[in-house]
């Protein structure tokens, strides 16, 4: 067998050489030469022929000849396999099979060729190995959270964000934006009061989407919490500084009013009705206007779009590929075309006349899902690059993981399998024990089989732990859709900052085979938060969860 395998290989470098790697002595000889081996025209434009042996072949990858005598070079070699008998009298005979077999048309075109008098032979020197270098080990990169930006129901700067939720105020409410009268549902996390004054141009903000002024708007008061001044935005690599910020619904409102314009004229049509419909823009144009030439793109996979956007994020630092990412989510759904697409699913409240206590997550007379809208940014940055500017560390983010249901449009899988994967694998990959979490902030949206599947999910990952504080931010702002994660993420990642859990309102009777031990009561507590895990779903059965820890 050793035997073998030594002559197998110098005969792969001759056939190698043989098809590819020959160069021409003059095109009239060439030609002459080829067509008495009884080769067509179109073969001989493919071939190039040359008198002397080891000429550079012009791939580069083996130095060879064509000649028309045998060389030394190839003698020798024969003489070797005659004599270690493993060709036998016929070279090819016993590697290849009997030459009595019926050969095929290029088989015959070469057996042509070899009798037509001419004697065509080929002697090559050992092609040069490539060996594939290994990329050398290094230590992997870590992902802080430095800044953070919101525009919420409760507020749109962090301090009062947080502070609303810590108190237990909610931000859900008649909708007044537009007559929902005729809806069976007319109550929503609205956004009231909201500027882009000093933060977007005036020209802009009139073409805009408000998913889009709301992403570029927490986008940008996340770098000013992180402390990106124009001072230090000038000293960074731009080209490795990027942005993934998704939504689920994208230009609902901009792309409405063009189907509205367009019943009267194409011409009546707003000329960035495209551009500003799709769920990619706002990233875009965060880009343009800071001039971040990194990775830069959204993800959309409807309720979970914010955390499939930060683990991302977070993965294209670690892979090195940037050193800061602004990552989340924005949605602004609450509109005639969205409100009425969500109560035709059957999944909203209408408990119209008590707003406040519409959201309900895991209590017994939850009846649906309250409407939000609004935008969450976080701020990731390398470890050492936030380390080198003497950047604010908020938080670590450890990890995270994604799976699907692939079950159902809507509806959960009944046996919780997809969700407890997904957090098990989070786990797995973050590196972090199951005791070591003591705090998650449930995707809890306040439907029916949602909440009951969640919950014997984490019951399932992580037992009766005493020390296991759970809540749901949806129970205050309501269900901001693509935004949901990121903004759940700040308060993830509020709490380890503060040290505080904010309450669950409105649990007042819990739903059977809910354990209220672990479950956040009606005021906030005071959490030593450990490791912090947020969760988000989808509809399409998208599952993900991410981890953030104390910076150490």
């Amino acid at each position: 067998m050793a035997a073998a395998s030594a002559v197998a290989s110098p005969l792969c470098t001759w056939l190698v050489a043989a098809c590819m790697s020959v160069s021409c002595d003059s095109d009239g000889a060439a030609a002459k030469r080829l067509t008495s081996c009884g080769f067509s025209r179109r073969r001989r434009r493919r071939l190039t022929v040359s008198t002397e042996c080891g000429s550079a072949s012009s791939f580069g990858l083996v130095s060879s000849c064509l000649a028309f005598e045998p060389c030394s070079e190839f003698c020798s070699s024969r003489a070797a396999s005659s004599s270690l008998g493993f060709f036998g009298e016929n070279g090819f005979t016993s590697l290849f099979g009997s030459r009595n077999r019926q050969m095929n048309r290029r088989q015959r075109r070469l057996s042509r060729a070899s009798g037509s008098g001419e004697v065509m032979a080929v002697a090559v020197q050992a092609a040069p190995e490539f060996v594939t270098k290994k990329k050398p080990m290094t230590k992997q990169r870590r992902v802080v959270v430095t800044g953070m930006g919101v525009v919420t129901p409760l507020g749109h700067d962090l301090d009062t964000f947080y502070d609303n939720l810590l108190e237990g105020v909610s931000g859900i409410s008649e909708i007044e934006t537009f007559d929902c009268s005729e809806f069976p549902t007319r109550i929503a996390g609205e956004i009231k009061s909201f500027s882009t004054d000093g933060w977007i141009t005036p020209k802009l903000s009139k073409r805009m989407d408000k998913f889009m002024l709301y992403m570029l708007t927490a986008g940008k008061k996340a770098l000013a919490d992180g402390g990106i001044t124009e001072d230090v935005m000038n000293e960074l690599d731009k080209t490795r500084c990027g942005v993934l910020i998704g939504s689920a619904m994208g230009g609902m409102k901009v792309f409405h009013d063009a189907i509205e314009a367009l019943n009267i004229s194409y011409r009546k049509m707003n000329p960035f009705c495209v551009p500003f419909a799709t769920t990619n823009m706002g990233s875009a144009m965060l880009a343009m206007d800071l001039g971040w030439m990194g990775p830069n793109y959204s993800i959309s996979t409807a309720c979970a779009t914010s955390n499939f956007c930060i683990f991302n994020a977070a993965n294209h630092i670690i892979r090195g590929e940037a050193d800061v990412m602004l990552c989340g989510g924005s949605d602004a759904a609450i509109i005639p075309i969205g409100l009425g697409g969500f109560v035709a699913c059957r999944a909203l409240s209408q408990r119209n006349n008590d707003p406040t206590k519409a959201s309900r997550p895991w209590d017994m007379n939850r009846d649906g899902f309250v409407m939000g809208e609004g935008a969450g940014v976080l701020l990731l940055e390398e470890l050492e690059h936030a380390k080198e500017r003497g950047a604010d560390i908020y938080a670590e983010f450890l990890g995270g993981s994604f799976t699907c249901d692939a079950h159902h449009i809507t509806e959960p899988r009944p046996d919780g399998v997809g969700i407890i994967m997904c957090i098990e694998n989070a786990l797995a990959q973050a590196g972090v024990s199951k005791e070591d979490v003591n705090y998650i902030n449930a995707h809890a949206t306040s439907t029916l089989a949602g909440d009951i599947m969640e919950f014997q999910a984490l019951t399932h990952c992580f037992g009766k732990n005493t020390e296991l504080r759970v809540n749901s931010t949806k129970s205050m702002i309501g269900h901001l859709l693509g935004a949901a994660g990121a903004v759940e993420a700040v308060a993830a990642v509020q709490a380890i900052r503060t040290g505080w859990v904010h309450p669950n309102v409105n649990l007042e009777s819990p739903d059977d085979g809910v354990d209220m031990s672990v479950l956040v009561g009606p005021r906030k507590e005071r959490v030593d938060v450990k490791v912090a895990l947020s969760n988000s779903f989808g509809f399409g059965g998208h599952n993900s969860s991410i981890l953030f820890a104390p910076y150490k």
